[in-house]
């Protein structure tokens, strides 16, 4: 019997992955699989916390494979994707999309990841030519490029203690129980 981690992801905190987890429940009860769900609701932010803890178990060999709805929701690009499952598929954990209807443990699967992986990388490759091309040209324009000086984060953060204390406490007693979400889930 596998134990598989389902991994649902949101961009907001006004979706809901209600719609994931009932598919991923669904297709792992079907396969016989043993699972644990990870649920991440992030808004823009580039981290994300409960994919990385997730990254460490499978690193930590907790888990025979990752389950997820689409493709989308474990990257947010190609780039990401292909560095992700290389790293799965190379460790022996496999990788699977159920709406894409892709296994990278199977030939077919295989297969597909190459096809990603060169996609990706003429994508990587276009980007640079770009960015050098605009970077030329902005340089002829006579424009120093970056950031310009002086500009600060002028957004203030939330430092209440407590408040971060007691859902993380909450955090800890889900987790518990096999079901993992960012700690923001737990400050709203």
């Amino acid at each position: 019997m596998k134990n598989v981690a389902l991994y649902q992801r949101v961009s907001t905190s006004s979706q809901t992955v209600d719609n994931q987890r009932i598919r991923l429940i669904e297709y792992a009860e079907r396969n016989g699989f043993t699972y644990d769900i990870f649920e991440e609701v992030e808004s823009t932010r580039k981290t994300r916390p409960v994919k990385q803890a997730l990254l460490s178990d499978l690193r930590a060999g907790k888990y025979d494979a990752v389950v997820v709805y689409k493709l989308d929701r474990w990257a947010r690009s190609s780039t990401e994707l292909i560095l992700d499952t290389k790293e799965l598929i190379d460790k022996g954990i496999g990788f699977i999309s159920i709406s894409d209807n892709l296994d990278f443990g199977t030939a077919s699967g295989k297969l597909h990841f190459q096809i990603l992986s060169a996609f990706a990388e003429f994508e990587r490759e276009l980007i640079r030519e770009r960015t050098i091309e605009g970077l030329r040209r902005s340089k002829l324009q006579g424009k120093t490029p970056g950031r310009p000086k002086g500009s600060k984060d002028l957004t203030k953060r939330k430092r209440s203690g407590y408040i971060l204390r007691e859902a993380r406490k909450r955090q800890l007693v889900e987790s518990d129980s096999g079901i993992h979400k960012s700690i923001e889930a737990y400050l709203n």
